[in-house]
């Protein structure tokens, strides 16, 4: 495999990028903020990119969008809804806005008039209650309002291949989630002084950051390979794969995230600073689909 990007998916990551910088949240003030929420619903309505899968779209190009929305908090809904339409493919579910559940409670239901799931090979439906908030403050969740309902029936590739690019979504998240905290305690280490020295430049603080790089670097490269096997390798070497990144982005999030609030010292935990808003995205974005060290260590002593 080719782990560089085409032409057209950098373009794609530049799109995402610019979109996120431009109406994520800059502090944690505007997570309350409707008017750039609307502004932002609007913008990433207009993409398609939560249709990217029935659109033809690759699980590289899924990653690219959701590694972006992650590093920029993104606060309206895509990671729910891309994975729904990518079942949309297979199984007819109506015109009505959907996004994916996991453990029967709908994923970034801030918009969503139907959660989807997987049971086995099944997929059902259901109406989505009230949205909720949770720790999570860039993503809301909601119970399903009835019961779940058959809508049909996914194939053993299909089925694999719809876990694998569960995995690969979230664990975009997670790499994108690591790379703006680490960005903010980077800036943060430039402009703030300690006996008349920018903390940055001091060992304890400069290793920190570097070991986060080093993170996150090797993030990037086991996500792409993930998200390469969601379409070109069979379904349950997607799957492996695909597991293999989400434990190695969810522990680099954590550690990244950990050490975002430990550069911005005591205003680290406070409500004010954005580095927890990071470290609530990274466990949130674990906790969906998560992967024990049982189901990767086929082969490891």
């Amino acid at each position: 495999m080719d782990v560089r990007l085409n032409a057209e998916q950098r373009q794609l990551r530049e799109a995402a990028a610019k979109l996120a910088d431009d109406l994520g949240p800059g502090s944690v003030a505007e997570l309350d903020d409707e008017s750039r929420l609307t502004r932002l619903e609007r913008s990433v309505a207009q993409t398609g990119w939560r249709s990217l899968r029935s659109d033809g779209a690759s699980g590289v190009e899924v990653a690219i969008v959701a590694e972006e929305f992650g590093r920029g908090l993104v606060d309206v809904p895509f990671l729910g809804p891309v994975l729904a339409d990518d079942l949309g493919r297979h199984v007819a579910l109506g015109a009505d806005p959907a996004t994916a559940a996991f453990n029967e409670t709908a994923v970034d239901a801030r918009t969503a008039a139907q959660a989807v799931t997987v049971r086995d090979r099944a997929v059902l439906t259901a109406a989505v209650g009230d949205a909720r908030s949770g720790a999570d403050l860039t993503r809301s969740g909601a119970e399903p309002a009835g019961a779940w309902k058959p809508a049909g029936e996914l194939s053993a590739e299909d089925a694999a291949r719809w876990q694998a690019l569960a995995l690969v979504t979230t664990s975009a998240d997670l790499v994108g989630t690591a790379r703006g905290a680490h960005a903010l305690a980077c800036d943060y280490a430039k402009i703030r002084e300690q006996y008349g020295k920018p903390i940055g430049s001091y060992q304890a603080i400069a290793h920190l950051l570097a070991e986060g790089l080093a993170l996150i670097e090797g993030s990037v490269s086991v996500l792409r390979h993930a998200a390469w096997s969601v379409d070109e390798a069979p379904g349950a070497e997607a799957v492996h794969a695909a597991r293999i990144a989400k434990v190695y982005c969810a522990r680099t999030a954590r550690t990244v995230c950990e050490t975002a609030i430990q550069v911005h010292g005591g205003i680290g935990n406070t409500w004010e600073c954005l580095a927890h808003v990071y470290l609530r995205r990274a466990l949130t974005s674990t906790g969906l689909w998560p992967v024990t060290m049982r189901e990767i260590a086929d082969g490891l002593s």
